[in-house]
This record gives structure tokens, C-alpha cells and sequence, in this order.
């Protein structure tokens, strides 16, 4: 959904055909979250066959322009307003691949923690090394504002990502203390994450891939 009302969002600033549109939404999000054209024009079928844009003519090199159209205006502040659901929360690899591991024959869990950590660090100090790049120069245009804005995401996201981690290695060891019958009763583990290791994200360990940044930012 977020490609579906981040093209009418830029479609909002005037008429664009397929491939200006990956362009700009991969310029506004640092190409974090990089898009085919094949997935543009998709996503633009889709929406005209819901009243949302409508085709508008040509440009003079012959690509077809789409604009927004007002069902699709009121559909994008409906979107602004409304509060990302945290109800169903996405797939998270990480957590999956955690909770498959617990007790799997022949899988030391903590070396998988350990090697997610790692990555996980040199990805966080990669994100802060490319958001003091960023504020070197004062951002000026709303494509640099965003991109730091999505930095900044990501560098939150990945500490809090070291610090479950943290939490997780710590409560292995705890449950490793006690009896298997002791350690999870019925309702399942014992204790909260309000028990988290002191200290938050560990330093001196090694951060994810540097994401892919267009237009030499």
C-alpha cells in the first residue's frame, strides 16, 4: 500500500509518466526501497482502474503522463491521517528465524545471535556515517529532507534491533539456568522485556549494507 499512495503522493505535484515516478520515489527514499518500472506501471493500472489517476496525454518524447484525479486526492489525505496499523504486524525474518532456531537439532542459537549482531551493528554505523555525511551539507530540497528523515529510521530501527538481540542472548542464558519444566510454564517464557541488559546496543562490535543511494547523495 505504501508504493500505491507514495505515487499519488507524488502524482499530487503534477502529471508524471512510469519511469519519472520509480525515479522520484527512489530519490525521495534514498532508493531504499528501490522499485521496477514494470511494478510502476502495475501499481498505475491498478489505480486508474479504481478512479485514483487517469491518463492525461503525452509528454513531447511520447510517455504517457498520469494524473491524480479527486477520488485520488481525498484517497491520499485519508492516508495521511491515518495511523500506520500495528495490528498485523509484517513477516520479520529475524524473529522467525530466531524462534525456529530455538531448539532445533544441531543450531547453536547464540552463534546465530551473535552473526546477526554483528551485521546488524556495521549496518547501524554504516547508516550513521551516511546521515553525518548528509547534515555536512544543510539539506536544503524536500528529496534531501526525506532521505535523512528515512536514515534516521533506519539507525533507530537497527539499535533497537541490537538491544532485542541483547535481550535475547540474555534470556537463553537465564533459561539455560533453570530446568526446561521450570523455565517455561504453560504461559510460556517466564519474565517481560522489561529486563533487558542494561546499556542498550553493544559497542565494539561489528553494522547492514549500505543501502543504495541515487543521485550522488
Amino acid at each position: 500500500m505504501s508504493i500505491r499512495h507514495g505515487l499519488l503522493a507524488l502524482l499530487e505535484r503534477g502529471p508524471r509518466y512510469g519511469s519519472q515516478l520509480r525515479t522520484e520515489f527512489e530519490s525521495r527514499t534514498g532508493s531504499t526501497w528501490p522499485l521496477n518500472v514494470g511494478q510502476v506501471y502495475t501499481t498505475l493500472s491498478r489505480l486508474e482502474r479504481d478512479g485514483m489517476v487517469s491518463q492525461d496525454g503525452e509528454d513531447e518524447a511520447g510517455h504517457a503522463l498520469y494524473v491524480i484525479t479527486p477520488a485520488g486526492r481525498t484517497e491520499l489525505k485519508s492516508w495521511f491521517r491515518t495511523p500506520v496499523d500495528r495490528a498485523s504486524p509484517p513477516r520479520d525474518e529475524l524473529a522467525i528465524k530466531l524462534a525456529m532456531a530455538v531448539g532445533a537439532p544441531g543450531v547453536d542459537i547464540r552463534e546465530v545471535i551473535q552473526s546477526q549482531r554483528r551485521h546488524t551493528i556495521k549496518a547501524m554505523q554504516d547508516y550513521t556515517r551516511l546521515k553525518a555525511q548528509a547534515l555536512d551539507a544543510v539539506p536544503t530540497d524536500r528529496d534531501e529532507v526525506a532521505w535523512l528523515l528515512v536514515l534516521e529510521q533506519l539507525i533507530f530501527q537497527t539499535e533497537a534491533e541490537a538491544r532485542w538481540l541483547d535481550h535475547c542472548e540474555s534470556r537463553l542464558i537465564r533459561l539455560s539456568m533453570v530446568p526446561v519444566r521450570e523455565a517455561l510454564p504453560a504461559g510460556g517464557a517466564t519474565g517481560t522485556p522489561t529486563d533487558d541488559p542494561p546499556g542498550g546496543a553493544p559497542s565494539g562490535r561489528t553494522p547492514v549494507k549500505e543501502p543504495h543511494r541515487s543521485g550522488g547523495r
